[in-house]
């Protein structure tokens, strides 16, 4: 995807009526023209939100998280710097991303934090509690989904999913892909450089992937789910990090769903 076809993406989604759009990875911040989208979703009257590590932020950027009035939301995985770096594989991340969760606060933007259970004996709770200190207002929590590396070789499957997918939402990938989510990668619905994003949302294939949610999820999905890697629609229930392995309240008498154990990006 060139920076045109993203920009003509965006102003396709807001003639669709979208509400949102956020950037996502990988690491966005890494992207050399994110302004540049930030500053036109946000001139087409879309919100926009970045999910970033939060380990290096370029002073210009910050300038138009404030300009734009910029959503952030990132992922924290411990409170001590040692469990955090080794789940990151980045030695220095855990203090990056808590000074920049500060920074960030201090400049009024508006922050959300996902915590990850992604170890055995992980710290989450006091991964939670560590962010509300700093005064993160809103912190969900997931267990690990099988999907790209946290598969590790396994293949993905609807029923790893939270079953909201392409309700009110889904995601265009870095070659035009289209699919119901950002986890769901291996269900590609159609390409906006060959198709119109409308018509692809509208289109045979996307109608027979929500008949293939709906059949696994019973038609309903989870009924709260919190995993971190969606938009801000699937807002958290509670502020409860993943000890029980699943996070869907209709499966709470039901045993812990095993999770896998990968570093993510």
């Amino acid at each position: 995807m060139t920076v045109s076809d993203w920009t003509g993406v965006i102003d396709q989604l807001a003639d669709m009526g979208t509400a949102d759009v956020q950037f996502i990875g990988g690491e966005p911040t890494l992207y050399p023209h994110l302004r540049k989208l930030i500053t036109h979703a946000h001139g087409a009257g879309l919100a926009v939100e970045v999910f970033s590590n939060l380990t290096h932020v370029r002073p210009e950027l910050w300038e138009t998280f404030k300009e734009c009035g910029v959503k952030l939301a990132t992922s924290y995985y411990s409170a001590t710097p040692q469990e955090h770096d080794k789940v990151t594989n980045l030695r220095g991340s855990h203090r990056k991303t808590r000074a920049n969760i500060k920074k960030a606060l201090d400049l009024g933007l508006q922050l959300r934090g996902g915590i990850v259970s992604v170890q055995a004996g992980q710290r989450v709770h006091e991964a939670q509690r560590d962010l509300a200190a700093l005064g993160v207002p809103e912190v969900g929590a997931d267990r690990t989904r099988a999907f790209g590396r946290a598969s590790r070789g396994a293949q993905p499957t609807i029923n790893d999913l939270c079953g909201h997918c392409a309700q009110g939402k889904g995601a265009i990938g870095p070659n035009g892909d289209v699919w119901p989510c950002v986890l769901s990668r291996f269900l590609t619905t159609g390409n906006v450089r060959e198709t119109p994003i409308a018509e692809v949302w509208a289109g045979a294939r996307m109608s027979d992937v929500r008949r293939e949610l709906e059949a696994v999820h019973d038609g309903r999905g989870a009924q709260a789910c919190t995993p971190p890697q969606f938009l801000p629609m699937c807002g958290p229930c509670q502020p409860c990090p993943p000890m029980v392995g699943h996070c869907d309240p209709r499966e709470a008498d039901s045993p812990p769903a095993k999770a896998t154990i990968s570093a993510p990006a």
